[in-house]
């Protein structure tokens, strides 16, 4: 039997370092060519490490950085990502609460349309919402998160309402009997015993938001507002050349925070999602 174990154990190593490396070798591709120059980037090349002919050492992140737009690009994918993961995990949270506590038909078609929502293709809705974002001005990177609240609460209260029907309601009756009033109830206790999911669903949202791309290239006024992932498509020079180096550098640039930031936390996700996970 330990043997089988230990065979098993093996095959299962075997497999997930398979999978690592895929994951891993696309993003290992970028990091490499984006030390090359561009004439050394094409279909027959793009497979070889740098060499002393094709090394050109920083200088694509150089330009990258120095490029037009890239300061306001990241500056508005900075301002939509936090923005609209506040608003998400405050909203998603409060919303949680109510329908885990309120025992109501409201309450339970809610939470159910809330479920229904994380099936509901983008595809169906993107042209229409395009129109709407237009005429109620949310088309700014000021106003865009409260598109992102609609489309991002889904998996949060879903995540929010598994965690909430393990906290014991006597923790609030308590804080009641205390002279809390609901908000602060809220925010004093419900809220810091949340922190596992809290941080679960806040670093999920932020890997969407900041990776996103088609939402704000339909709404984002793109002669006004654009942001990395737009911004990575106009890294072209003259006669309609792409400028493979510095947008190799600018991907890099782009996904390195994110890659770190998943790393460091990666520990709560785990926890937030089995936290979750409860039998309501």
């Amino acid at each position: 039997m330990k043997t089988n174990e230990k065979i098993a154990k093996a095959i299962v190593f075997i497999v997930l370092c398979i999978l690592a490396v895929v994951w891993i070798y696309p993003i290992f591709m970028i990091l490499i060519n984006s030390l090359k120059g561009d004439t050394f980037i094409s279909t027959s090349t793009v497979f070889q490490l740098p060499n002393a002919k094709s090394y050109v050492g920083l200088e694509n992140y150089v330009n990258a950085l120095s490029s037009k737009g890239f300061a306001a690009a990241f500056g508005y994918s900075l301002v939509i990502t936090i923005t609209s993961d506040v608003l998400i995990l405050v909203c998603t949270a409060m919303c949680a609460w109510y329908i885990t506590r309120v025992k109501s038909a409201l309450s339970k078609v809610c939470y159910g349309l809330f479920v229904f929502s994380m099936v509901v293709p983008f595809q169906m809705l993107m042209f229409t919402l395009s129109s709407t974002a237009d005429r109620l001005d949310l088309d700014t990177p000021f106003n865009i998160c409260v598109i992102y609240l609609g489309f991002g609460a889904g998996l949060a209260v879903f995540m929010f309402t598994g965690f909430m029907k393990s906290i014991p309601l006597e923790i609030e009756e308590a804080a009641m009997i205390d002279g809390c009033n609901p908000i602060q109830t809220f925010f004093q206790v419900v809220l810091p015993i949340l922190k596992p999911t809290l941080i679960s669903v806040a670093i999920l949202e932020t890997m969407w938001l900041w990776n996103d791309y088609l939402l704000p290239y339909l709404v984002l006024d793109r002669k006004k507002y654009m942001t990395i992932p737009i911004l990575i498509q106009y890294f072209r020079g003259s006669y309609g050349h792409v400028e493979m180096g510095p947008m190799m550098a600018c991907i890099m640039m782009t996904v390195l925070p994110i890659i770190i930031m998943y790393i460091c936390l990666q520990k709560y996700i785990i926890k937030g999602v089995i936290a979750g996970a409860v039998k309501g």
